[in-house]
């Protein structure tokens, strides 16, 4: 999956849905924030919000919120383990911090701001209102899995190779 994220440069109908907020400084802040130890949190948001996409184009879903929403889920800037927080006060407090930012740089439809606030679903007590959010509660939890599982898998390839 990892190779595939770039394929999105070349989709136009998802570029127009999130074009005017990929340029907004907000979004390009997150470039500068880590993101499951391998990534960085402005390209596992485009993952999430790419693949929540295709999820929606497949299954007639709203393509634009999920793309939308899944571009924003994530929209805070700190690292959770350099601060007092723990994991769990994390997990509900970062949904709020980015539905805050989101608000600050777009107007946001409801099942929008139901996407960003239930993202954490599972984590979370917080049940998702529309199928869209658990798309993307479940394209989230891919993505990080994949952020961390395929670069640990490369690495251990690598030194087995230098052993073997």
């Amino acid at each position: 999956m990892t190779q595939k994220i770039e394929q999105w440069r070349n989709d136009p109908e998802y570029v127009a849905l999130i074009a005017d907020l990929l340029q907004k400084d907000a979004v390009k802040r997150l470039a500068a924030f880590p993101q499951h130890y391998y990534s960085n949190r402005l390209k596992h948001s485009i993952s999430v919000s790419y693949y929540s996409y295709l999820i929606g184009k497949k299954f007639h879903l709203n393509t634009r919120a999920l793309a939308r929403a899944g571009l924003l889920h994530d929209l805070f800037y700190y690292d959770w383990r350099n601060t007092h927080l723990t994991l769990s006060k994390h997990n509900q407090l970062h949904p709020l911090l980015a539905l805050h930012n989101a608000e600050r740089i777009t107007k946001l439809t409801p099942m929008e701001k139901d996407i960003i606030v239930k993202h954490m679903w599972g984590a979370t007590t917080s049940l998702p209102k529309y199928r869209e959010s658990f798309v993307v509660s479940l394209v989230d939890d891919y993505c990080a899995v994949d952020e961390v599982v395929v670069p640990l898998m490369h690495r251990l390839e690598r030194k087995l190779r230098f052993i073997g």
